[in-house]
């Protein structure tokens, strides 16, 4: 008999086949050679069952019915990879061992596992762990393949993630909508990623500008020029500010204090996924999905990199023969002359900035693999170029500069001054061809403010600790203090890794990694879920909420459910996921509370008061009975995609996902007839070329105006009670009002 492989996905199934069986026979749905049949699963063929699949009575949500808690979780197919399923129970009958060559992580073990429960496949199992999809590297893969058992903690983790996901979004969905007559999607993941949103906006909106004062010092020392700060308590009184400048300005002045320190600045540790996410969202403004899809395209499709659904920053011992290999296989490329000035001998096991296999549990850093790129799309190539340039860096020497300190003092006023020289540029000649950015800080606002003191120079700086030195300018600079800024979705994913921590020190950061919010493979999944049950809105690369999502975090922590929004607590739950994977904490005992803290959701949501009909700002309430939404799509609105449909009006039709311009609501203009359509800035009208002049500005009032704030203002004339700014710059509590329904313009009414 044959063994049958069983790989995550098509493109996997056929890179193994060419690899151990060269001439396998293709035969649409799965590849046939004379030892191996390779098949797989087309992501999940096996979902846990909707409620009504356990109680008829369930088809109708009603919250007398919860909390729904089974003894026994039912594994039903999915409809529609059905076809795929009946082909692997086919082909393993004719079969007495498995290869499970799912991808290498908690989800993959998941999906074979799933396959192998449903089917009741009995024969022994080996576990293909590979991290890049080379020949070379599968065909090792293969020569020492795993026994399946030493994954079954894995498996474990993975199937109480699942369980719980289903547990607290099934609940908690079908409590808080039946409570409050509209689709409120909650999950174990998503709700305190929410809450994060939501204390940011609050702290955005409560934040009160300050005007203040910087004084900065020019001096002159013979031909040498540099520029001091004003030491002292932050300055709020422009009188006293300036007439600080005038006691200065052209005043002798002496050296108090000159100091030099030569320092280093080593290359930034190899990407793993989140950090990935986080630089191509700020360079390339990619959403979190989209370099995660792209990154799966450059291992899968391509097989130029490594395995991208890691969390490791690191590589093994074993790891440095391969990367002098990749190393090799870039010259010839464009980086043919980067790698040329590479010194082959800064990446060996001692160096603990790149070999630290304490750190690497499933999956080192992410690595090109020795094979060439070509054929690459424009942004698979923006997504490869940082991969590779950052892999490059490892082999260049640390950046070398002198930090000269000076400590200056005129008329009793002490001004300090921070030079840094370029003494030699070291790896960061791997960017020197790129436009310059800022570097971005990993320190804190403070350290940020003085790194605002600081010039960097690359001619050589001196100065004479005892010669003369004259004060020649003083100039006043007015700044305000600024707001948090609003989430993005690199700083979101940060902020996910860390559970919601502000944590600046770096290896504080690596050991918050086990206690993130969701996982890396899973994070861009948990954006998306967002976007798509509205409760967040994307204004460029801002993340703003919703009302519906506002109101779904002041519901949710209304009823006395603080935990369900708790980044820190959801981290704890990865936490002890991630040690049922390390078989160092039970899976029962985990599911265990799972299912009290279902229980208690229930429990706090039934006796919450409902919600005013308006406080979701146009959001059509969900139908009554089983029209509020199938069980089906209950489950996909927490924990599987958020794909659940309310009753809607054409005129609040889902944001298109390809990002096309969505459709709002009739223009009102008189006689116009055209629709709303939601663009850049504003919302406006299709007729525009036609003359139409109507158009809601987005900024209003200081509010970023929602889809649903519009067609209340389209519709009814004026949104609910809102937090405004006026236009003499007070804050006061009104509404926003349609004054002219031919021009959009707007007005407020506070009364």
């Amino acid at each position: 008999m044959k063994i049958l492989v069983i790989a995550e996905k098509p493109d996997m199934g056929r890179n193994i086949a060419s690899a151990i069986e060269p001439k396998a026979k293709n035969l649409r749905s799965y590849l046939e050679g004379e030892q191996y049949i390779i098949t797989w699963a087309i992501g999940h063929l096996i979902e846990l069952a909707e409620p009504d699949q356990y109680d008829e009575k369930y088809k109708k949500w009603n919250i007398s019915h919860l909390p729904i808690i089974p003894d026994e979780f039912k594994l039903i197919p999915n409809p529609r990879t059905y076809d795929q399923l009946k082909v692997i129970a086919d082909l393993a009958k004719r079969c007495d061992q498995l290869v499970n060559a799912c991808d290498a992580g908690r989800e993959g073990q998941h999906i074979f596992s799933l396959i192998q429960r449903h089917l009741g496949l009995k024969q022994p199992v080996k576990r293909l762990w590979i991290s890049d999809l080379t020949s070379e590297t599968i065909r090792n893969g293969f020569a020492t393949l795993k026994e399946g058992s030493e994954y079954e903690n894995l498996t474990r983790a993975a199937r109480s993630r699942s369980e719980a996901d289903w547990l607290i979004g099934m609940n908690g969905s079908r409590a808080f909508t039946t409570k409050h007559n509209v689709l409120l999607s909650v999950g174990r993941v998503q709700t305190p990623v929410l809450a994060l949103i939501y204390d940011r906006q609050k702290q955005i909106e409560a934040f009160s500008s300050l005007k203040f004062y910087e004084l900065e010092g020019h001096f002159t020392q013979g031909d040498t020029l540099y520029r001091g700060m004003w030491q002292g308590e932050r300055l709020t009184d422009q009188p006293k500010v300036e007439a600080l400048a005038a006691k200065v300005k052209g005043k002798p002045a002496r050296i108090i204090s000159y100091e030099v320190k030569e320092t280093k600045e080593y290359p930034f540790k190899l990407y793993d996924l989140t950090l990935l996410q986080r630089e191509a969202n700020g360079k390339y403004a990619f959403s979190a999905k989209k370099t995660l899809d792209t990154a799966q395209a450059l291992y899968e499709k391509h097989k130029v990199i490594s395995y991208p659904r890691t969390n490791s920053n690191y590589v093994t011992e074993q790891n440095i023969p391969e990367m002098h290999k990749s190393l090799s296989a870039l010259q010839g490329t464009a980086y043919h002359d980067l790698v040329q000035g590479a010194n082959r001998n800064l990446v060996h096991k001692n160096n603990k900035n790149i070999c630290n296999p304490s750190k690497v549990e499933d999956h080192h850093a992410i690595l090109p693999t020795n094979r060439k790129a070509a054929g690459l799309s424009p942004d698979e190539q923006k997504l490869y170029d940082l991969i590779v340039r950052r892999f490059l860096s490892q082999f260049y020497p640390p950046a070398e500069y002198k930090v000269h300190t000076v400590m200056t003092e005129v008329e009793q006023e002490m001004f300090k001054t921070t030079v840094k020289e370029l003494l030699h540029l070291g790896w960061k000649v791997i960017y020197a061809d790129q436009k310059k950015e800022k570097p971005k800080s990993s320190k804190g606002k403070d350290k940020e403010e003085e790194e605002d003191e600081e010039v960097e120079v690359s001619e050589p700086f001196s100065i004479n600790a005892q010669g003369q030195v004259v004060c020649s300018d003083a100039v006043v600079k007015e700044k305000d203090t600024q707001p948090p800024k609003h989430f993005n979705e690199g700083t979101l994913l940060k902020a996910m890794e860390s559970a919601g921590k502000q944590i600046e020190d770096e290896e504080l950061r690596d050991a918050m990694k086990d206690s993130g919010l969701g996982t890396p493979a899973t994070r861009a999944a948990t954006i998306e879920r967002l976007k798509k049950v509205g409760y967040i809105d994307m204004q460029g690369k801002k993340i703003v909420l919703t009302q519906k999502g506002r109101m779904a975090v002041e519901l949710i922590r209304g009823a006395g459910i603080e935990l369900l929004t708790s980044p820190e607590m959801t981290g704890q739950w990865e936490r002890r996921l991630n040690e049922i994977s390390r078989g160092t904490a039970s899976d029962e005992q985990f599911m265990r509370n799972v299912k009290r803290f279902a229980t208690l959701i229930v429990d706090k949501v039934r006796v919450q008061a409902r919600a005013d009909k308006t406080a979701f700002e146009g959001e059509t309430p969900a139908a009554g009975g089983s029209k509020r939404g199938s069980a089906k799509s209950s489950s996909q609105a927490t924990s599987g995609g958020a794909k659940a449909k309310t009753a809607s009006k054409k005129t609040t039709d889902a944001k298109a996902s390809d990002g096309a311009s969505t459709f709002l609501a009739t223009c009102p203009s008189p006689g116009c007839g055209g629709s709303l359509f939601m663009g850049r800035k504003g919302y406006g009208c299709s007729h525009y070329k036609e003359g139409c002049k109507f158009v809601i500005w987005k900024e209003s009032f200081g509010r970023n105006l929602t889809d649903a704030q519009v067609q209340a203002l389209v519709n009814k004339g004026k949104t609910t009670k809102l937090k405004l700014v006026l236009p003499d710059g007070t804050s006061a509590d009104g509404r926003i009002v349609l004054k002219n329904v031919e021009t959009g313009e707007l007005g407020t009414d506070t009364e």
